[in-house]
């Protein structure tokens, strides 16, 4: 049986009395939700029409909502061109064709749940590998504006492909008899761990794999620091690893927006122009907020981050949007999480698993330059 939050909220009132003798009992997660076998899928970020060719001028055959995952056929280039926007490419599906800028790509893959924090750690990280996967909080009401924002709509709380999150604690749910992670997301001030942020989450263990040590060990290590160099062009959206004047990786990014979803200039949302930036922070995953709700970001699990200018603008993961190519940030350099990962992994100071969380102190960092072309 597979329950609507609706439900699952009255079943979780209609037990309160048995919930008050066993506390754990209250922990429900939900069932993983099913998706379609398929090698490649996609995940819609926002509200789309289905369309029977990769063409904006066709009418829409079907509406799709967030998070509906399809299968993922293949990308193609649009065969008219929209010239309100700069990204080209099409997802087909079985069904027709979406626009790729709102179809994350995702996987399915279950994994063998730990039974126990590892020996000698206090919590690990561990990786989305599910399309999404919906969590539920210990604490009775949520402390993040968004989760209050989430709860107020009577929306899913959920955990999407590629999210990066800190398991403290296993335990196995009395419900599902099943193993279910206990999330959290650690503060750290002045590169000391200064405990956890209020909202506590559990979910179902099956949809994380654990980050090996592997995963983040440093790439070229052997290289002289000083030599390594990175150049995100905001006019051609690109962003390239340098190692003396070699190219070592390239990919496409998605800078500071100048403007609102409106049309209106926001200065304070460009990515900062200049040479000479250099990395001081990285953090495998951190919670990033600003604003408000509606006018602002509140994001949790955001993984892969390289901070390199001002107080928080980073090269870091994202999973909220597929428009590479296009600028539409608070300030941040956006990009792919797998070239997010390669880059906080080239990037000095050099980090490790524990403690996942490095500042560098006065220089040494990697140089960032941040250039813009007018030809």
């Amino acid at each position: 049986m597979t329950l609507s939050r609706r439900d699952f909220l009255k079943l979780v009132g209609g037990t309160a009395g048995l919930m008050a003798l066993r506390p754990f009992s209250r922990v429900m997660p939900l069932p993983l939700a099913q998706f379609p076998d398929s090698p490649r899928l996609g995940r819609l970020t926002a509200t789309l029409d289905l369309i029977s060719a990769p063409r904006v001028d066709y009418p829409g055959t079907e509406k799709l909502y967030p998070d509906t995952v399809v299968p993922w056929l293949r990308e193609v280039v649009a065969q008219t061109k929209d010239t309100n926007v700069i990204n080209q490419r099409w997802v087909e599906t079985p069904k027709g064709f979406l626009p790729s800028a709102y179809v994350q790509p995702v996987g399915n893959q279950l994994n063998t749940p730990l039974q126990a924090i590892p020996e000698g750690q206090t919590g690990f990280w561990a990786d989305v590998t599910v399309p999404y996967v919906d969590y539920v909080l210990e604490n009775a009401e949520p402390s993040s504006p968004f989760l209050k924002y989430l709860t107020g709509r009577g929306d899913p709380m959920r955990w999407y492909y590629s999210q990066v999150l800190r398991v403290d604690q296993i335990k196995i749910s009395e419900v599902t008899g099943k193993p279910v992670y206990r999330i959290v997301h650690p503060v750290y001030i002045d590169n000391k761990f200064a405990g956890i942020e209020n909202d506590i989450m559990w979910a179902d263990a099956s949809a994380f794999r654990p980050i090996t040590t592997d995963e983040v060990a440093p790439i070229s290590s052997g290289v002289d620091p000083a030599k390594k160099r990175i150049v995100a062009n905001l006019t051609y959206q690109t962003l390239s690893c340098f190692e003396g004047e070699s190219e070592v990786y390239f990919c496409r990014i998605s800078s500071g927006a100048k403007r609102d979803a409106q049309g209106n200039p926001v200065d304070t949302w460009s990515t900062p122009v200049g040479n000479g930036h250099q990395t001081w922070w990285k953090s495998i995953s951190i919670h990033m907020a600003g604003g408000t709700v509606d006018a602002g970001y509140d994001t949790m699990g955001v993984p892969w981050c390289t901070f390199f200018a001002g107080s928080g603008v980073a090269i870091h993961a994202t999973f909220w949007h597929n428009n590479f190519g296009t600028p539409r940030s608070h300030g941040c350099i956006n990009v792919l999480p797998e070239d997010a990962k390669w880059i906080f992994r080239w990037t000095t100071p050099e980090t490790a698993v524990d403690p996942y969380n490095l500042m560098i102190q006065g220089s040494g960092g990697t140089l960032v330059d941040v250039v813009e072309r007018t030809f």
